[in-house]
């Protein structure tokens, strides 16, 4: 197994856990004006569900133009306080599914495939599929210092 296969495995079952704590839990943040758990938990399903439509369109369209979202946007209008975290770890996990079969798939032969990003530019399949893994790293770290303050 390719070692972004690994990540995408792991982060994903040690963000899974996470969706199930009590509602104390949820509300700790990991610093003053930061996200909490709670918050980071649906952006990390909304964030998912961005970044494989991004891969399967970069997989299914000559070098497509996709667009940024505004994450703060996001939360806000969406309800992130109501939501319930059963609808966004079931986002979140397919997502996640779909994700790691495409990567399977293409990781390799389709990597260097280019779709423009109307914010940063040039990218490739790869450097999505690897952001992946990155940014539920990234936001594991912030649920983990959340939970140890």
């Amino acid at each position: 197994m390719s070692d972004i296969i690994q990540r995408l495995i792991s982060t994903r079952e040690r963000t899974l856990p996470y969706f199930d704590l009590d509602d104390a839990d949820l509300d700790l943040s990991y610093g003053p004006g930061k996200w909490s758990v709670r918050y980071i938990l649906h952006h990390l399903a909304d964030a998912e569900s961005v970044l494989y439509e991004r891969i399967r369109r970069t997989i299914s369209e000559p070098r497509p133009l996709i667009f940024g979202f505004d994450q703060d946007a996001w939360a806000a209008n969406l309800g992130y306080d109501e939501l319930p975290l059963t609808v966004s770890r079931s986002v979140f996990v397919s997502a996640r599914d779909g994700v790691i079969f495409q990567a399977r798939r293409c990781y390799e032969s389709h990597g260097p495939r280019e779709y423009v990003h109307n914010e940063v530019g040039l990218r490739t399949l790869k450097q999505e599929i690897d952001k992946v893994a990155d940014h539920n790293e990234h936001h594991l770290a912030h649920i983990e210092q959340a939970l140890n303050r």
